[in-house]
């Protein structure tokens, strides 16, 4: 078994997370999005917007700047590249995963492997869910808000039923995302009326093969994964997980690697780059690929990371909403950051740089990412406090307190 160092393995994660590219000659187009998306087999999804919603942020930390509506309009449409579904939680992923996903959408419809209470519902109110549907069917797209105030007083049994019914049937695959309101609302449809009729027509495959070829994605964007890293990319359980994954190591489609360090075994794809360098400069979202599995950041990284938003204030260490920051080949900084749209500014709550970081050399690059970030923001300016370790080196590389781009 190949024996490899923690800091050739950081290489082969990283080029294989798309980083280390060379600088882009030109506007992003669709086809760095399908690039992309390809790469790291799915965006997730989260609702919070402090600085912007989770999912725009990959893109911009691999290619920089790039126009957010490349998104929105692949995830509408009959042309449409991407689709919404429960992969790494709530999760934008290409088309042509949907049927890699039918497995878990037919457990789903029996009430297995979903949340407790969601199965319950599902057993309890299956009548009031099939009245949903109907209704959805007849009318789609649709909201949740939509049956609000429909159906009696009460409306249609209380929000939070419907609400619950249509998540049911989102988990179950008989209806999907057609589209987001500008609150970020979802407007549900049926499949046949959203999806391609292409990725449609594509036969279902067996389960077992399904979860194999989600392993390979899982293998393919994570460079270097233990099997605990690889089921954790698609929430996979571990009976679904294990047996394949010696499977696909019997077919020579993951080969068996002892990185330095890492009490686990580890794999990788037979034809995995091996770069001898990165150059990169990137702030990460809390949820993208590269981080989002805290223990293997620590492994990786040597880099301690939580997000605080729950965190009562007085309690938090960094911030309420945390990123991290990359250089080259190393997570040096991480920085509380947010977008104050009413005055156009970017606000940087704290900055701090982790004990092998220069603060100056950090805080140039950081500054730098900084205006880049709220350009693309359409923010004017950054506005830099003074609280954390690299505050000051960030103040001195700024020569003010605020920066207008």
């Amino acid at each position: 078994m190949e024996n490899i160092s923690n800091k050739a393995a950081r290489r082969i994660v990283l080029a294989a997370q798309g980083f280390g590219e060379p600088e882009l000659d030109g506007d992003v187009t669709r086809r760095h999005l399908k690039k992309a998306i390809a790469r790291l087999g799915l965006f997730q999804i989260d609702s919070v917007n402090v600085i912007v919603r989770a999912h725009y942020m990959p893109m911009f930390s691999r290619l920089g700047p790039y126009p957010r509506v490349l998104i929105d309009d692949a995830a509408v449409g009959r042309k449409r590249l991407l689709f919404e579904y429960w992969a790494h939680e709530a999760s934008l992923l290409p088309v042509e995963t949907y049927p890699l996903m039918r497995w878990r959408m037919e457990r789903a419809a029996q009430g297995d492997r979903i949340y407790t209470g969601l199965a319950k519902f599902g057993r309890e109110q299956a009548s009031f869910i099939e009245d949903v549907f109907e209704e959805l069917r007849r009318r789609g797209p649709v909201a949740a808000s939509d049956f609000e105030n429909e159906k009696g007083a009460g409306g249609w049994w209380g929000w939070s039923h419907t609400k619950t019914a249509l998540e049911f049937l989102f988990w179950s695959g008989r209806i999907t995302t057609a589209e987001r309101r500008p609150s970020f609302e979802r407007l549900y449809d049926l499949p046949e009326r959203v999806l391609p009729k292409d990725v449609l027509a594509i036969p279902t495959p067996e389960p077992a093969e399904a979860k194999r070829q989600l392993l390979k994605i899982a293998a393919r964007s994570l460079g270097v994964a233990t099997a605990g890293d690889l089921r954790d990319y698609f929430r996979m359980a571990p009976d679904d997980t294990y047996p394949h994954v010696q499977e696909l190591i019997e077919a020579g489609e993951l080969v068996p690697v002892r990185v330095k360090g890492w009490a686990d075994e580890a794999y990788i794809a037979p034809n995995v780059r091996r770069p001898r360098k990165i150059t990169a400069r990137a702030l990460l979202a809390p949820f993208d690929p590269l981080i989002w599995r805290r223990p293997r950041t620590e492994r990786l990284f040597d880099f301690h990371y939580r997000i605080e938003i729950y965190t009562p204030a007085e309690k938090r260490q960094f911030g309420y909403y945390v990123l991290p920051f990359l250089v080259d080949e190393a997570l040096v900084g991480r920085v509380c950051l947010k977008a104050d749209r009413q005055v156009g500014t970017l606000r940087v709550n704290a900055a701090w740089h982790e004990n092998h970081a220069l603060p100056g050399p950090t805080a140039e690059a950081l500054l730098a990412a900084l205006k880049s970030m709220a350009g693309w923001l359409n923010l004017a300016a950054v506005s830099l406090e003074a609280h954390g370790n690299l505050a000051p080196a960030l103040r001195v590389a700024a020569g003010a307190d605020t920066v207008a781009l």
